[in-house]
């Protein structure tokens, strides 16, 4: 009882804070960044991507989505997918894809067919976006429970529904790796070992929930025979996992200890090969009295528990950690109340505020972390912003995306950071963001160009005040000069194509003038015009107000 009372009183302080600030409709912030603190490389984990559905790649918006991520970082942007080997003629559905990649003809011979795989891999390299192979799902042919195979789910069914025959593991280990050793090879042939060498090799998908229906045994054996096959066709290939839904926990070390450790079911020898590690992180979302809440701390919590497994083996010291989904929720397709946070600037402002606080997390622990992959993507053939979890809705960018444009745009060094207006990460990781708001930022330096990211989030979806920030930027490396300031924008206003369709009376078939105004309304906008700001011994004071949800990049170039 006495700690719900001290609960109660946090909360009315708050709410008395927030009432003095909302006097004035507004709130101070001051924000300063250090240019001769600089805390490592700002690393860009965020080029990172994935779908449930691989097939949407080379259709008409799945194109044309992965020309702009791969426009964000040319051949350094990454893309994660499902069912690459799952049986079928390719045409995709909700949580569904397949390339009918294996076959086995009537006595019991491989048949393989590289076309749709081919196509899928065609399709992001010509877009500079390189894979993140996932080895899976199971093909019909090699399957110990081939029937039912292909699932019908849809946004209403459980979600369980969705673990058929392609979850089960092989009836032969030694096709399993005979088809992964095939595969592998083919891709070497076909685009040589110098760009396979870059790519990023892992076996299924959350192999400790239900997308596995073995033993963890027989998936460090799925594993062993898999990246054994790999390394047999690519000795120098980059190969990892377990990619397991959370940190994994016992999964996770029982996993690495048998890498290590372990006897090798494929080889024999000890060990296995483990070039990367990876794990996945989601965050929680609700709705209560009437609007969503997200749940930020469960997704820094799980990221939390994962960089400590992997901090607590000496042997890993420095190995690249890649978040392999890093979400706010854990399931793109499907659709809800507690997911209507997706398509506006509430999914833009948690995404700024949650992967900052990854590389601090990373630091705590001394681990090198190398990547947070976002899952989510597009939907074919599916209403305007309809709800579920992507980055565009029928080739019209979300808020999102823009996020992502302007992390793009940030390279160098990291620098520190202080704000009288941030939600300390230990309060975060302990309960979210549910009293003060987090008005906080990211800032880099590299050469004559700094940048600072700042946003305004909140776990609740509400109205609130927005935040007047002073944010002063000294020990810049140049005494006194002009330098041009450009200040881009994601708001209600800005960098929004979801606010510019609901004022357009949410058209499901617009017209062509009303799309091209929807596809510019898409892109990342700047705030006014480029200005030209005077440095005074390596300082100046730039002031500006920052709505909830709100996103900034300043760029500073002299």
């Amino acid at each position: 009882m006495r700690l719900q009372r001290k609960r109660i009183s946090t909360t009315a302080l708050a709410l008395a804070i927030t009432a003095t600030a909302t006097a004035a409709g507004s709130f101070r912030v001051t924000i300063q960044v250090d240019a001769a603190k600089p805390k490592g490389e700002l690393k860009p984990i965020w080029r990172f991507f994935g779908a449930d559905e691989p097939n949407y790649a080379y259709m008409k918006n799945g194109k044309k989505l992965l020309a702009e991520l791969g426009e964000l970082h040319p051949k350094q942007v990454y893309f994660r997918a499902h069912n690459l080997l799952t049986s079928g003629d390719g045409t995709p559905a909700l949580k569904w894809g397949s390339t009918g990649v294996y076959g086995e003809d009537a006595n019991g011979n491989p048949v393989y067919n590289w076309t749709i795989l081919d196509r899928i891999f065609d399709t992001y390299l010509e877009r500079g976006v390189r894979p993140y192979v996932e080895i899976g799902f199971m093909p019909k042919d090699l399957s110990i429970k081939p029937e039912p195979y292909q699932h019908q789910w849809t946004p209403r069914a459980r979600y369980e529904e969705i673990y058929t025959g392609w979850a089960y593991p092989p009836k032969d280990y030694r096709k399993w790796a005979e088809l992964v050793f095939q595969w592998t090879r083919h891709c070497v042939e076909k685009y040589g070992r110098a760009e396979v060498e870059t790519w990023y090799w892992e076996v299924w998908n959350e192999a400790n929930i239900g997308y596995w229906r073995g033993s963890p045994e027989g998936f460090r054996e799925l594993h062993d025979y898999a990246t054994d096959a790999v390394r047999r066709a690519l000795t120098t290939a980059k190969v990892g996992g377990a990619d397991t839904a959370g940190s994994g926990g016992r999964f996770t070390r029982e996993f690495i200890e048998h890498c290590l450790r372990g006897t090798n079911y494929a080889t024999g020898k000890v060990g296995t090969p483990l070039d990367f590690i990876s794990f996945h992180a989601k965050g929680a979302p609700v709705t209560t009295n009437g609007h969503v809440r997200m749940g930020i701390a469960n997704q820094l919590r799980a990221i939390d528990d994962g960089f400590r497994i992997v901090a607590s083996y000496p042997e890993l010291k420095g190995t690249p950690v890649v978040i392999g989904e890093c979400d706010p929720e854990g399931c793109a397709a499907c659709q809800g109340p507690s997911l209507a946070y997706r398509n506006g600037t509430m999914y833009s402002s948690y995404t700024a505020a949650s992967f900052a606080r990854i590389p601090e997390l990373a630091e705590r622990h001394g681990v090198n972390i190398e990547g947070a992959l976002t899952w989510a993507f597009e939907f074919e053939d599916q209403p305007y912003f309809a709800g579920f979890r992507s980055l565009a809705s029928n080739g019209i960018d979300k808020p999102v995306l823009n996020v992502f444009r302007m992390f793009s745009k940030m390279s160098g060094r990291r620098l520190a950071v202080e704000s009288d207006g941030a939600v300390p990460l230990e309060e975060i990781l302990r309960s979210g963001i549910r009293s003060n708001p987090d008005v906080f930022a990211l800032a880099s330096l590299d050469r004559n160009k700094l940048c600072v990211m700042a946003w305004h989030y909140h776990d609740d979806d509400v109205p609130g005040p927005e935040a007047e920030v002073q944010l002063t930027l000294s020990n810049l490396p140049l005494a006194s000069a002009g330098a041009k300031l450009q200040h881009f924008r994601i708001d209600e206003e800005h960098s929004n194509a979801f606010t510019a369709w609901r004022r357009m009376a949410s058209p499901q078939q617009p017209t062509a003038a009303q799309i091209a105004q929807l596809e510019k309304a898409g892109q990342l906008a700047t705030l006014g015009a480029p200005e030209t700001v005077r440095l005074e011994n390596g300082q100046t004071v730039l002031k500006f107000k920052l709505p909830r949800q709100a996103v900034s990049l300043l760029q500073l170039v002299w």
